[in-house]
């Protein structure tokens, strides 16, 4: 079965080359909710390389949830967007000018220079990607960041195996459809989901193969999960926090592992969230709690792809994308995206 997908996006190649580049910059910094106030569309010149760098045109940008987290002054993993400046993501483009030995135009490289139309990136810090190979939006998405962060999360985090019980929130995301896709394939007893529309449940079970799924938005969580697991889980795979975190810690099995990837539901926070009202039962049931970031994990990139890859091309592993058209509708998909509204990897095609 082909990669299920929202929209279709087959590349090619611009015949009239731009004449302007076009970036998103931070204007001001939100309180609570980000709005398209907080976002400035700005038309500039097209940059230049110098020695060692490459002039990239970005074919597809990335919107990630933790970018939310980079747009307020706080000390945090990575440094916060500065105001009045571009923002950066992942993004794959086409080089369109090389001063370095290894690259010509026409290649086609990974970088974290994203939010624009053009960037101009240091040579030692892109990764050639092939087209050929996969679909050149696969390397932000299912062969990308959020497909390492998944395959490390389950294998290495939570320390999966075979003939657990596998909880994942958030599990319509990028992140988390990987996550249940996997534990299944490496032998889980059982694997369920939660997300934030019948469609979207429909879609773990019916194409994503989860043994169960609920909307979190029908009734509180913890009931839902209990039904769905009554023997309880042995692994929870975290993007959302909250309400789901105590409902997991709710339906742990004793000596069981929680991976705390994200925690969504706090991102727009104004005021301080309390914690799950049931911490006490890790003290009873011996649980063990582990954040992860994707940068513990780059190591395992090469084993991750070459897993992965060939899971994707035979359809034994499914991905969506939704993708919204054009640079100047990015700040759209990232609220977009905060929202709940793509299936899997949120993407914007530039190009």
């Amino acid at each position: 079965m082909a990669p299920v997908q929202t929209q279709s996006h087959e590349w090619s190649p611009v015949v009239n080359a731009p004449t302007q580049a076009t970036e998103i910059r931070l204007a001001a910094r939100p309180h609570g909710v980000p709005t398209s106030a907080n976002f400035d569309v700005v038309d500039t010149d097209i940059p230049t390389p110098a020695d060692g760098q490459l002039l990239v045109r970005n074919v597809f940008m990335s919107v990630d949830p933790a970018m939310r987290g980079r747009m307020n002054d706080a000390k945090s993993y990575a440094p916060p967007f500065a105001v009045g400046e571009a923002m950066s993501g992942g993004a794959v483009g086409e080089v369109v000018e090389s001063t370095v030995d290894g690259f010509k135009p026409g290649d086609h490289v990974l970088h974290q220079l994203g939010w624009r139309t053009h960037a101009v990136v240091d040579a030692t810090k892109v990764v050639k990607v092939d087209g050929s190979v996969a679909p050149l939006s696969t390397y932000l998405g299912v062969l990308g960041m959020p497909g390492l962060t998944a395959y490390a999360g389950l294998l290495v985090t939570a320390e999966f195996k075979p003939g657990d019980t596998v909880f994942v929130s958030g599990a319509a995301g990028a992140v988390g459809s990987l996550v249940g896709q996997l534990a299944k394939l490496k032998g889980a007893k059982r694997v369920i989901g939660s997300a934030g529309s019948a469609e979207k449940v429909r879609h773990l079970v019916e194409d994503l193969g989860f043994d169960a799924a609920f909307n979190y938005k029908d009734g509180p969580v913890a009931q839902q999960l209990a039904a769905a697991a009554p023997e309880g889980i042995d692994v929870y795979f975290d993007n959302v926090g909250g309400e789901h975190l105590e409902a997991a810690i709710a339906s742990m099995n004793l000596h069981r592992r929680i991976t705390v990837c994200g925690m969504i539901s706090q991102y727009n926070a104004t005021e301080a969230t309390p914690a799950p009202r049931n911490l006490v039962q890790i003290i009873a049931k011996r649980l063990t709690i582990r954040g992860m970031l994707v940068l513990d994990h780059w190591h395992l990139q090469q084993q991750f792809v070459s897993e992965v890859a060939p899971l994707v091309a035979s359809g034994e592993i499914k991905y969506s994308e939704t993708v919204v058209d054009g640079i100047r509708n990015a700040p759209d998909a990232f609220l977009g995206l905060l929202s709940g509204a793509n299936t899997g990897k949120m993407l914007v095609r530039l190009s």
